[in-house]
């Protein structure tokens, strides 16, 4: 299996501003000695040592991730802004054939669907799965009139088909074994786990992991447990989930406990606070590898989201 991060925002989509570039140039500028100037390697190493925060970004459209499985099926785990990037940046698959999973339909994670160049292909079909029964009317009340949207929900999704599954259920899905769970947040929230051979992967986004009371523990130990990779809600530092009780997110120290609970090898920090800038959140990656380190003295990998990244499974 392999994944790719196309959208790795929470709440909204934030693209970067022209003050964070001013910033980032900044930054260069007052790093920079004569010595770093005088050849063409030297530059170039300057530039390969810079932080990630000033060299790159982590991104700002919200949240979708494409699954590809060893045999080549594809996968997309939610529809935000982040899908329509895809739409210009990726091929449609051989079977011409997508299978989407949604976490829940909050505006964040359906957004970009409209914006989904191939689902207007009328040789794609695409089939979209989660537990709620009532997914095809949220999806459509985006587009309810050309007074909200110029392309009507019912020209748009000629090709789509539903199905609604039974959490803790596991489903074979394009030659993969797929299984969810409802996990704590407003409205609820689901995730995934998805295993190929000997690979699982899990989805889990929006996900407050200091309120999991009411979720059911063996779902989430079927889920979650010995999973390789876990893409996981980590939207806020410690002090801001603190004050942001019942929102339905996690800090990420909580995401780093529930891994080491879990046994769980590698974790991506997702779903990213919209007002974080690079910085901030490289010092967030920074804390949490001190915190799994030092705190919960475990060997867990902890990395960051980050949009156009790919990661083997």
């Amino acid at each position: 299996m392999k994944i790719h991060f196309w959208g790795v925002r929470g709440s909204i989509p934030s693209p970067i501003l022209s003050s964070q570039i001013q910033a980032k140039i900044n930054a260069v500028v007052q790093r920079i000695t004569p010595q770093d100037l005088e050849s063409f390697d030297s530059r170039e190493r300057f530039v390969a040592n810079l932080p990630d925060w000033i060299y790159g970004t982590v991104g700002g459209n919200s949240p979708c991730i494409q699954l590809v499985t060893d045999e080549g099926k594809e996968l997309i785990l939610d529809a935000g802004s982040g899908i329509r990037v895809m739409g210009k940046n990726s091929t449609i698959p051989e079977d011409n054939h997508y299978s989407f999973f949604f976490s829940h339909f909050h505006w964040d994670h359906i957004c970009g669907l409209p914006f989904f160049d191939f689902a207007f292909n009328p040789n794609v079909k695409i089939d979209i799965y989660s537990p709620f029964e009532h997914a095809r009317e949220f999806l459509a009340q985006q587009m309810p009139s050309v007074n909200l949207f110029p392309v009507l929900w019912e020209n748009f999704s000629r090709n789509f088909e539903f199905h609604t599954m039974e959490p803790g259920v596991t489903y074979t899905i394009d030659g993969i074994q797929v299984t969810s769970c409802k996990v704590s947040h407003p409205g609820d929230s689901y995730s995934y786990s998805f295993v190929d051979g000997s690979k699982k992967f899990v989805y889990a986004t929006d996900i407050e992991l200091m309120d999991m009371g009411d979720c059911n523990e063996e779902h989430l130990e079927a889920v979650f447990r010995d999973a390789d990779v876990v893409v996981l809600d980590s939207q806020y530092t410690l002090e801001e989930a603190q004050s942001k009780e019942k929102w339905g997110h996690s800090a990420f120290c909580y995401a780093i406990d529930f891994a080491v609970k879990m046994n769980i090898k590698n974790v991506y920090l997702y779903h990213h606070e919209p007002t974080y800038d690079d910085k901030k959140l490289n010092s967030i990656l920074s804390a949490a590898k001190w915190y799994s380190a030092y705190i919960s003295q475990n060997k867990i990998n902890v990395e960051l989201a980050v949009e156009g990244a790919d990661v083997e499974i």
